[in-house]
C-alpha cells in the first residue's frame, strides 16, 4: 500500500447522546495531525464533523471539506479549512474518495452509513484499493457488525470482503491496522 497522506473521515453532523463520541472524534483528529496526515471530510462545522476537523486544523494539519451546494448555503466558512463546493451528493462522495488514501467511519446517521458502504462497494468492485475502517466507539457498530457477519454466513458477502473491513475500538490500533492493510485478492464479487 502506498504511504498514507490523506484520511477521509465519515461521521455525523450530530454529536450523539454520549459525550464519548465527541471525545473520540477529537482524539482521532489530534492523532491525525500528530501523524502529519491531511483530513478530508463532509465540510460541516457542527457535530462530530466539526470536532474532528477542528482538532486536525488546530493541530496544524491540512483540512479539506467537501460539501454540496445545497448544504454549503447554510454552513459558514471556517478559518483554516479549504472548502470544495460541489453540485450534489454524488460529486461529494466521488471527490472525497479521489482525494483520500484511506477511510475511517465514526458514528453517524444514514449519510455516514451510505458513504461508508459506497466506499466499501467501490473497493469490492475494484474502483479503488484503499482501506476502510470503523472506529467502533462505545460499541456503536456492534449490531452492524453482527449483521455483516450474518450476511457473510448466509453467502451474500464473501469472507475476504468482510475481512477487508478494519474494525477497532482504539484510534491508535485502528491506524496501525490501516497502515498494514492489504486489499483482498481474487474475485471481487
Amino acid at each position: 500500500m502506498k504511504k498514507l497522506k490523506t484520511i477521509c473521515v465519515f461521521c455525523g453532523s450530530g454529536t450523539g447522546s454520549n459525550p464519548v463520541y465527541g471525545e473520540a472524534a477529537g482524539f482521532l483528529g489530534d492523532l491525525l495531525s500528530r501523524r502529519s496526515l491531511n483530513l478530508v471530510y463532509g465540510g460541516s462545522n457542527i457535530g462530530l464533523m466539526g470536532i474532528v476537523s477542528a482538532a486536525v486544523r488546530d493541530g496544524g494539519g491540512k483540512v479539506t471539506g467537501v460539501i454540496p451546494e445545497r448544504i454549503a448555503e447554510n454552513v459558514p466558512g471556517q478559518d483554516g479549512i479549504t472548502m470544495e463546493v460541489v453540485p450534489g451528493m454524488h460529486e461529494r462522495k466521488a471527490m472525497m474518495y479521489k482525494l483520500s488514501d484511506a477511510f475511517i467511519s465514526l458514528p453517524g446517521g444514514i449519510g455516514t452509513l451510505e458513504e461508508t458502504f459506497e466506499a466499501w462497494t467501490w473497493n469490492q468492485l475494484g474502483y479503488h484499493a484503499k482501506p476502510l475502517a470503523l472506529l467502533n466507539i462505545n460499541g456503536y457498530f456492534d449490531s452492524l457488525l453482527d449483521f455483516l457477519d450474518n450476511m457473510s454466513s448466509e453467502g451474500f458477502l464473501k469472507g475476504s470482503q468482510r475481512d477487508a473491513l478494519i474494525v477497532d475500538t482504539d484510534p491508535e490500533n485502528l491506524m496501525a491496522k490501516i497502515s498494514a492493510w492489504k486489499p483482498p485478492e481474487g474475485v471481487k464479487w
